[in-house]
């Protein structure tokens, strides 16, 4: 079968680093006939610089892409490339260094571990690097400044708001200094003025040698991000610039299939 994906060229910035690249990526469960195409020949580049959200309805293959964005999963068939290295040669623990180096992963739930205070649950990303005591609790307090928690280091998450608990969670992203922060369902949790507060950091997190990835389904977030891939049935229909966008991303969705909404 063909590839079905599109493959963003990225017009506005061809010097830029390709970071990630998937190649007519498919990602299949189960056995015919009953077999679930998650993802059905998706090919994707991202590059240093990108602000992108991916976008679409529930069981458009976004939740798969984010496993495979995030060396999570691999593909049933197709490449997958962090930078010159394809992530289907790789071993358990090959990948999950690999992981490690390059990805920074945001959960809509935060993920904290409860007993520990904000700076040590951002600590807790660097344990595995070759890096002194000293040199850890620095680089965690400064991860915590750039999101404006420095004064709250020493609080537990129990202490702490959502949002809060929020911007402990991509501190502990961005700790590691990763090709990508990876976000899924950022704001999903957060009432409106906290996500805006949470975006607004993604924001400042934009970076000529990174890319933020936010997963949602928060139109008026998508539309805000620089590019928007938008999915459906395993597929991506769409990936454009803000720039070039011609139409509002609510009627993209209401008119390419019978009316859908994200959900």
């Amino acid at each position: 079968m063909a590839s079905t994906g599109l493959q963003h060229s990225n017009p506005a910035g061809s010097r830029k680093a390709q970071l990630f690249q998937l190649r007519d990526v498919y990602r299949i469960y189960g056995e015919e006939p009953v077999a679930v195409h998650a993802l059905d020949g998706v090919s994707l580049d991202i590059h240093a610089g990108d602000f992108m959200a991916i976008i679409g309805p529930s069981g458009s293959g976004k939740s798969t892409l984010l496993g495979l964005l995030g060396c999570l999963d691999l593909p049933s068939k197709g490449s997958i490339k962090v930078g010159p290295t394809e992530i289907t040669d790789l071993d358990d623990g090959e990948r999950s260094k690999l992981r490690g180096n390059s990805i920074g992963f945001v959960f809509q739930q935060f993920h904290l571990i409860p007993h520990l205070t904000a700076l040590g649950n951002v600590a807790t990303a660097l344990l595995y690097r070759d890096l002194t005591k000293s040199e850890i609790h620095q680089r965690a307090l400064e991860a915590l400044s750039m999101v404006g928690l420095a004064e709250r280091h020493d609080h537990r998450p129990v202490q702490m708001s959502g949002g809060e608990q929020q911007r402990v969670a991509i501190a502990r992203a961005i700790v590691t200094e990763p090709l990508m922060i990876l976000a899924d369902e950022p704001t999903g949790a957060l009432d409106t003025k906290t996500a805006k507060i949470v975006l607004d950091i993604f924001k400042n997190l934009q970076d000529e040698n990174r890319a933020v990835v936010l997963v949602t389904h928060d139109l008026e977030i998508a539309e805000q991000m620089d590019r928007v891939v938008s999915m459906r049935d395993g597929k991506i229909i769409a990936d454009d610039l803000r720039s070039e966008r011609t139409d509002a991303l609510e009627d993209r969705f209401w008119e390419s299939a019978s009316g859908s909404k994200l959900e």
